[in-house]
């Protein structure tokens, strides 16, 4: 069972014509016939009617409406839209959409195994992964791929999506490409091979007692990642544990319950799910749990959802990890998939979750899907992000911890420790070089000739300073080749956040993740505060 629908993956919509709403009834109909394997509708039967009817309709659009319409496009925007009548997060997925869907649930895909960034039009290599097919091809960081099966990508607007889509293919197939490395074009070919979407992406030690885990989703290999990354870290000494849940928007429920299971004592409850259709069914720890000793505090924000909150609600209930940030999405559904025979799927609300004290944490839906997503921004707009919504602390929603601890249902996990948005030297200069790329161009122009110069993450954060000349051209670089004009007054004032920002952009083009959370975890208020609270009376 999956749940794989957090803040982040919204549909788009298409409001083609004012017959959607009603494309949308009918369509309803039409799914029985293409899930069972069944039912046949007969134009003599109301189902076969109405099933007849849908395809009149499309029928006639296709025909006489005044512009040319997307048949399929309509249709799969009508299905789209009736289900969003029923709740935000049972979604239609089309068959062209299913593969990269799954690629991220299942954590692995099939290709050649690099990062790459484009920059001034280019194909850079920003990393080989290790053991992947590259690597054994011999492609290394900064080399730059100028062509794909003797055809120039180079020179011209490259298409992202495209570039990838021939990259990656079918276990044992071959690609042909042609790079660039110091002033030479070198010739490669690439057998293609299973790369792994790594979801636990970061793991160091803060200090000598405190561990660091940064889960970016949840796939059906995190929980086993999970366990990796605690082992070595009880290895280097770890007593306490940070777990990073921020903008983490879900994913896979069972492995959000396994890596619970690590914290808890045998026969916990971890989450129960029910539905009209769906048997109850509880998930408890076992006794297998290294993590039992070990304090821990989770991180989450307004973006960390659906098995994020399974694994903070689980915590937080059976009062074993302090909650520190602001309070989470409140995404409290649970999603099944149905595969369609034209290989498009459906991905079906079934039950709603519950915490192991019996809180759902689901916030309200109108029915509205826009306004639904828009509460992030609203958070923004009411002030939640700078002090706790005391609105929200309703009686009929409250409940108690075998601690004693209040908590809350109704709209997502609130915080044990509030911790306000840090918004110290934002401007809009610094938010037009975050989306730009500047940083990432500039980062990866800046480690040509010094990938070796540093032993490891700790070693480059404690032993590289960015200047003020070096910031001064950064400044220039990101007006040359990405048209964010300079902005001397803001930025002075994010100045020591371009600062801070460009260190981490540059160690995580040697270290990747890994390399850019330890540098930006040495100045995240949020990691800050969350050491600072170890050295507090443990307040479960």
């Amino acid at each position: 069972m999956t749940e794989n629908t957090g803040p982040n993956n919204k549909r788009s919509y298409f409001y083609l014509v004012p017959l959607g709403f009603a494309l949308c009834l009918c369509a309803g109909l039409w799914f029985g016939s293409i899930t069972s394997g069944k039912t046949r509708f007969s134009g003599e039967t109301s189902e076969g009617k109405r099933y007849e009817k849908i395809r009149d309709i499309i029928g006639i659009l296709d025909a006489r409406y005044v512009d040319s319409v997307d048949g399929d496009r309509l249709f799969e925007t009508a299905i789209g839209d009736m289900l969003h009548q029923l709740d935000p997060h049972s979604n239609y997925i089309p068959a062209r959409d299913l593969q990269a869907v799954n690629e991220s649930i299942e954590g692995k895909f099939y290709g050649i195994g690099i990062r790459f960034f484009v920059i001034r039009d280019t194909l850079c290599v920003t990393n080989v992964i290790q053991g992947s097919p590259s690597e054994a091809a011999g492609l290394k960081a900064g080399d730059k791929i100028i062509a794909i099966e003797g055809k120039s990508i180079a020179g011209k607007t490259v298409d992202t999506d495209n570039i990838m889509s021939q990259l990656k293919g079918a276990e044992g197939t071959e690609v042909n490409i042609t790079i660039w490395r110091s002033g030479k074009k070198l010739p490669k070919s690439i057998i293609r091979g299973g790369i792994p979407i790594e979801s636990v992406t970061a793991w160091h030690m803060l200090d000598r007692e405190t561990g660091y885990i940064k889960i970016e989703q949840f796939s059906v290999t995190t929980d086993s990642e999970f366990r990796r990354a605690a082992k070595e870290l009880l290895g280097k000494g770890m007593k306490n544990l940070v777990l990073d849940l921020r903008n983490n928007g879900g994913g896979v429920l069972s492995a959000a319950a396994n890596i619970a299971d690590e914290f808890l004592e045998a026969n916990k409850m971890i989450v129960s799910i029910r539905g009209e259709h769906t048997p109850p069914e509880a998930y408890r720890a076992t006794s297998k749990g290294m993590l039992k000793q070990t304090k821990a505090i989770v991180l989450i924000n307004s973006n960390s959802a659906s098995a994020s909150e399974i694994l903070a609600g689980a915590l937080q209930d059976n009062d074993r990890a302090v909650i520190m940030g602001r309070r989470s999405f409140g995404k409290g559904l649970v999603q099944e998939d149905f595969l369609l025979r034209d290989g498009s799927n459906l991905r079906l609300t079934i039950a709603r979750y519950y915490t192991p004290t019996g809180r759902c944490i689901q916030k309200p839906y109108s029915g509205d899907i826009h306004a639904y997503y828009n509460d992030q921004l609203e958070r923004f707009d009411n002030g939640e992000m700078y002090a706790p919504d005391t609105s929200l602390f309703v009686d009929s929603l409250k409940f108690t911890t075998p601690g004693g601890r209040t908590v809350y249902g109704g709209g997502g996990i609130m915080p044990d420790v509030f911790v306000p948005y840090d918004s110290l030297g934002f401007s809009n200069y610094y938010s037009q070089l975050r989306y730009s790329g500047a940083f990432q161009g500039f980062a990866f122009d800046f480690v040509a000739g010094k990938r070796q110069k540093w032993q490891s993450p700790k070693d480059f954060n404690s032993n590289f300073t960015i200047s003020e000349a070096l910031i001064s051209d950064f400044a220039a670089y990101a007006s040359r080749y990405f048209d964010v004009k300079r902005d001397q007054s803001q930025l002075q004032r994010s100045r020591q956040l371009i600062g801070h920002t460009l260190k981490a952009e540059i160690a995580r083009q040697i270290w990747v993740e890994e390399g850019f959370y330890y540098v930006y975890n040495s100045f995240d208020t949020e990691i800050q505060k969350a050491l600072a609270q170890f050295k507090k009376p443990w307040i479960i």
